[in-house]
């Protein structure tokens, strides 16, 4: 597949969001740990066949590597050039809708930051149902659509409010004026609400939040889930003003206000029925 300036503009300085591309890049180790850690209150993480669906670069994939059998599924042929380095991997290229395996094969799907990115129908959710054994289960992270703090920072653009909009919509209102450059993407982000995920898993997945444990990781010094701007300094006056305690406290895995409203990225597993 031939490399584009599609798949090298987060490896270009010129880009505006190169700054927050960069940092997501740095902390990828810190991030691969943080999934191994949630995967592994739910599976002994060892002997596994393990897909990473949008895998990046491969760190999660080479972490997980380690002690099991890692599929890195990734469409960016730039990416696929670096993961090509690690000789533990199998790197494979392909449209993450589209899925080239057959069924009952893995016992883990890591979806990292990438189910935004994809147009979501049931068609796609059951072929997940599929290619997972059965107990299997699906590591998911995705930001909020409804997140009051995403809303005042979008997490792809850093602009109010764009979280909110459909990718048809982004394009029209906001790449078309001020991101030219990026109009003619495939895999621009829209956001998901916590319902929007419950309606399209709940009939062949049981779901389970990671929010308390997060909350925690984070703000108990963990890096790795969170590298813009305004979040970073989010975090920092939280602990200024003493409301680390009091986060950590409110913090819960529940279907409520907080989960709704306020988490700004969900973390879950989702377990096949």
């Amino acid at each position: 597949m031939e490399v584009t300036k599609e798949f090298q503009r987060e490896y270009d300085p010129a880009h505006p969001n190169f700054e927050r591309w960069q940092k997501a890049r740095e902390l990828s180790i810190e991030r691969a740990e943080f999934v191994r850690y949630v995967i592994s209150n739910n599976l002994i993480l060892k002997d596994l066949l393990i897909l990473d669906l949008g895998a990046g670069e491969g760190s999660t994939s080479e972490l997980l590597a380690q002690n099991n059998f890692v599929v890195s599924l990734e469409p960016k042929a730039e990416r696929i050039k670096k993961i090509f380095k690690n000789n533990s991997l199998k790197p494979t290229m392909a449209d993450g809708s589209n899925l080239p395996f057959r069924n009952s094969v893995f016992d883990i799907i890591i979806l990292q930051d990438v189910i935004e990115h994809l147009s979501i129908t049931e068609k796609f959710v059951t072929e997940l149902k599929d290619i997972l054994k059965k107990g299997g289960i699906i590591y998911l992270s995705t930001p909020n659509k409804f997140s009051f703090f995403n809303i005042i920072s979008d997490p792809h653009w850093g602009m109010p409010f764009l979280c909110l909009f459909k990718r048809n919509q982004i394009k029209k209102y906001f790449l078309k004026y001020f991101r030219r450059s990026d109009y003619n993407r495939n895999d621009i982000a829209e956001l998901l609400s916590l319902m929007n995920i419950i309606y399209l898993f709940e009939e062949n997945f049981s779901i389970s939040l990671s929010t308390k444990f997060s909350t925690e990781y984070l703000l108990n010094g963990g890096k790795g889930l969170v590298w813009s701007r305004f979040h970073l300094l989010l975090i920092k006056y939280l602990k200024i003003f003493g409301l680390r305690s009091i986060i950590i406290k409110l913090a819960n895995d529940e279907n409520g206000f907080l989960n709704k409203y306020l988490t700004p990225t969900f973390y879950l597993i989702l377990k096949k029925k």
